[in-house]
């Protein structure tokens, strides 16, 4: 059995809530739909660079994957990938829990975001049961 945090790398890609490599990335950041940014292992120095600064710009977190670019790309199904960015908050909640299993740094983080996923759970459901009470009555 694989590894959890990478089979939700992988469930993410097929979900189409994960933006692949740099272009995509910084897209994500720039729109403010990325919930971190990630870096694989063995990502080279202006990758990590660009990848900060990506994080940075969009004000989320960026997170070292315990993974080389091989490896997360055999999971996504490509050659190689060193930098990534779910765009669902609340699998970049999921994403994160699973590597503060791994790595006990990042329970703050983990914790952050469950919490942030969250409210914004609830935010949605008080937005649609606001919707729910607009909509007309449907006689028979």
């Amino acid at each position: 059995m694989g590894n959890p945090a990478l089979t939700l790398l992988g469930l993410a890609r097929r979900g189409g809530n994960l933006a692949m490599g740099e272009a995509p990335v910084a897209e994500a950041c720039q729109a403010k739909k990325a919930g971190a940014v990630l870096l694989a292992s063995n990502a080279g120095e202006s990758t990590c660079r660009r990848g900060r600064r990506m994080a940075e710009q969009a004000g989320v977190p960026l997170i070292a994957l315990p993974w080389t670019k091989e490896e997360v790309g055999f999971q996504l199904g490509r050659a190689t990938c060193a930098l990534l960015a779910p765009t669902d908050l609340g699998l970049t909640s999921a994403l994160v829990q699973q590597l503060a299993r791994q790595d006990e740094a990042l329970r703050p983080l983990a914790q952050q975001l469950a919490e942030k996923a969250q409210r914004r759970l609830a935010r949605r459901g008080k937005k649609k049961n606001k919707q729910a009470g607009k909509r007309p009555a449907v006689e028979l």
